[in-house]
């Protein structure tokens, strides 16, 4: 049995190819080009997926030597024993799902995903259906980040095809996001902060939506907040940097204004994107949390309706 694989029962086929007629003999381990599978996205993908016995040939399981002459079939697959994650009984809001894709509203203290046993990814399966297409992922995969302390919208894609897809979305900067947050200080009624994070252009846009007085922090400021990059802790840092830090930010806080025991107040309001696969423009979006509501009770939506 090859390295990886257990069992023949641990593999699940996710998809296929038929090689056209080659010009000349390919070693299996160079036959990559992009676009040609969906699961395989580079070169090293490739040899890694051969290396773990992933790959099979005329029903055969790969090596790195098989020479491709044209016509075989070559089958890729997925190691189920290796994917399998522990499941958490986690309630989560589903803002929007299909076949292809979901979006979801992270609660605050939770990661997105990692080694631990309670994150947003473990809790997916308990909450979304299970992609019907030939592609469709053993478990929903979250395909961008939020900070612990964060919550708010959350991409998720359900087929190999859609992280792919998804992933390009990103990296092209064809996803919109916008954030609130409750910024402390007084503050302009909008603004842009374009100064780096370590030593990489960051472009964030501001714009103040209703303020209060406060004794201690002299005024809190419903804001809402788009970063034109995607730099970590992006805008914790440039809210930071110009003196007016996001309400209860313990790591980039101004000594003496840390509120501590009510978390982070910054939540990630929307994504608007053209979905990949109907070409349909997106826009989804998740309503304040009650912490935010209580402070600007006019923005509660959610006991409007």
């Amino acid at each position: 049995m090859s390295k990886g694989v257990d069992s023949a029962n641990d593999l699940k086929k996710v998809e296929s190819y038929t090689v056209p007629e080659l010009d000349a003999i390919v070693r299996l381990s160079d036959f990559y080009q992009a676009g040609i599978f969906i699961t395989i996205n580079s070169r090293a993908a490739m040899k890694k997926a051969i290396k773990n016995g992933l790959i099979k040939i005329n029903g055969k399981t790969g090596f790195t030597g098989d020479h491709l002459r044209g016509g075989e079939c070559i089958e890729i697959y997925q190691n189920i024993k290796q994917t399998v994650k522990p499941d958490i009984p986690l309630k989560i809001e589903v803002l929007y799902e299909d076949d292809d894709l979901a979006v979801v509203n992270k609660p605050c203290g939770i990661v997105v995903s990692g080694n631990k046993r309670w994150t947003l990814e473990n809790a997916l399966s308990g909450n979304l259906k299970k992609s019907s297409r030939d592609d469709a992922l053993l478990r929903p995969e979250p395909v961008h980040r939020l900070d612990y302390p964060t919550s708010g919208v959350v991409l998720i894609a359900k087929t190999s095809q859609s992280v792919l897809l998804l992933n390009k979305l990103f990296e092209d900067r064809k996803i919109d996001k916008v954030y609130h947050a409750v910024i402390i200080g007084s503050l302009k009624e909008a603004g842009i902060i374009q100064s780096k994070i370590e030593n990489k252009d960051a472009r964030s846009e501001y714009k103040v939506m209703s303020s209060i007085e406060s004794p201690k922090f002299k005024f809190l400021n419903l804001t809402e907040l788009k970063p034109h990059t995607g730099r970590r802790h992006q805008l914790r840092i440039h809210m930071s940097g110009i003196g007016n830090p996001i309400f209860g930010d313990l790591k980039y806080g101004k000594e003496g204004l840390i509120l501590k025991g009510k978390g982070l107040y910054l939540h990630a309001s929307s994504l608007s994107f053209v979905h990949p696969f109907t070409k349909k423009k997106m826009f989804i979006q998740a309503a304040l949390p009650k912490k935010f509501t209580k402070l600007f009770p006019e923005f509660d939506t959610v006991s409007k309706e």
